[in-house]
């Protein structure tokens, strides 16, 4: 039995451009149905979606058979959920809110085995490894796991190019809700003063060399991310999706 494939972390070595769909309705049933649709990739959020490790482990095993890449976000920094979360066999990670070059040096320790990291071995329990089965897991995992940090605070920005230089960082997110509200803009992300920081923030990641990806809403706005040099967008959320959706069925039904 062989280690998968971090298809979502060569596409960000390669300049793939990746389109991908946040999934927030904690539902393997509905996770199937979205990774159905030709999705690069999807989001299990465990930030602001109540996802527990049990509903996290549903929906991987509902999208495994359509080879789209699964990235799951944390609630926070916790090495030891991350450690979990591994062995359950999530390979690339979102980290929420990272400020500073020590908090990510943790974090690309946390996934890592030693000597380059510090994640607990016991692989051997974990869906990751198959059970064991895969018998050069220990050898082979740290080359699939992709570390995304993401960039919400003015202090993440202002620590910007030092946490981009961290070794085990793969990618920078930037988050433009949190970020506007911490400019000063909360829940007016189209503020002149907002939209202007946030692409100045893609602006100095690309000049990083890493990749960088973040959240939008809908097709035109996910194309002017890409043509602004992101690599991997966020093209929707589905519990948005199917609000708007039967929001707009129920408002026709009325008129």
């Amino acid at each position: 039995m062989d280690l998968m494939t971090n298809h979502f972390k060569g596409g960000l070595k390669s300049g793939k451009r990746q389109i991908g769909l946040w999934l927030a309705l904690m539902n393997g049933y509905s996770a199937e149905l979205c990774a159905g649709a030709g999705f690069d990739w999807v989001l299990i959020d465990a930030e602001h979606a109540p996802n527990t490790l049990e509903s996290i482990l549903h929906q991987l095993q509902a999208i495994a058979p359509y080879g789209i890449a699964p990235v799951v976000r944390p609630v926070n920094h916790d090495p030891d959920l991350l450690k979990l979360l591994l062995d359950m066999g999530v390979q690339t990670l979102l980290v929420p809110n990272v400020e500073s070059a020590e908090q990510a040096i943790a974090l690309a320790g946390a996934v890592r085995y030693p000597p380059r990291g510090y994640r607990g071995v016991g692989h051997v329990l974990g869906r990751a490894s198959r059970w064991g089965r895969i018998g050069d897991y220990l050898k082979r995992a740290d080359e699939e796991i992709c570390l995304l940090v993401q960039i919400e605070s003015r202090k993440g920005m202002d620590n910007l190019e030092a946490i981009a230089a961290i070794d085990g960082v793969d990618g920078l997110f930037v988050g433009p809700a949190d970020l506007s509200a911490s400019l000063g803009h909360l829940g007016d992300m189209a503020h002149p003063d907002a939209t202007a920081a946030i692409d100045r923030t893609f602006d100095r990641i690309v000049g990083t060399g890493k990749p960088v990806g973040t959240i939008a809403g809908g097709a035109a706005n996910t194309k002017r991310l890409f043509a602004r040099g992101c690599s991997f967008v966020a093209a929707g959320v589905d519990a948005l999706l199917l609000a708007g959706a039967v929001d707009r069925l129920a408002k026709e039904l009325r008129e």
